[in-house]
């Protein structure tokens, strides 16, 4: 597959605005997920899967190099899988959307991959990797962490959904 310029350009300003938001992560994880999951869903929507799939595993690694999650640095493996829950949303988005036209198709993409981004989350990291991995000190906030990392995903990816389809309707126009 070969991956165009205008694709490359594309990817390149979404990662920015990812990276941007980035730094505001420790104002509210409510800034920044919605803005990580809306640019995750344009650049599948915008220039394909594969570049979805780029912004998906960057932007947990530029998140970490960018604010030293205290719970990614005493559970590394967490990284990796935000990297598939990334990838889970804007596969699932762009594959709905090619099979189902019109706006329900994108309404019905963005809801299936929000819930099935927090489902694979909720699962693989609150229910499995926290609570068998989380160092004794940081057990008093278990809790937390095991919100932050579904129900909390699911809202973000949400909320991203209605910015990215607020932005698409007049995009996709343009984009044609």
């Amino acid at each position: 597959m070969k991956i165009t310029t205008k694709q490359i350009t594309t990817t390149a300003v979404l990662l920015a605005i990812c990276i941007v938001s980035q730094f505001f992560k420790n104002a509210s994880v409510y800034i920044t997920g919605p803005v990580i999951n809306a640019c995750l869903i344009l650049a599948a929507l915008s220039v394909g899967t594969a570049c979805g799939l780029i912004l998906a595993v960057i932007t947990p690694v530029t998140s970490f190099l960018i604010t030293g999650s205290p719970i990614m640095s005493a559970i590394p493996a967490i990284i990796p899988c935000v990297m598939i829950g990334n990838a889970i949303l804007a596969v699932v988005v762009r594959l709905i959307t090619r099979k189902v036209k019109g706006n329900g198709g994108l309404i019905a993409g963005m809801a299936a991959g929000s819930v099935l981004k927090a489902l694979f989350m909720g699962i693989v990291i609150s229910l499995i990797l926290i609570p068998t991995l989380l160092p004794e000190p940081m057990q008093a906030n278990m809790a937390v962490f095991q919100t932050t990392f579904s129900v909390t995903q699911l809202i973000t990816a949400l909320i991203g959904s209605v910015y990215a389809y607020i932005i698409w309707i007049p995009l996709k126009k343009v984009m044609a």
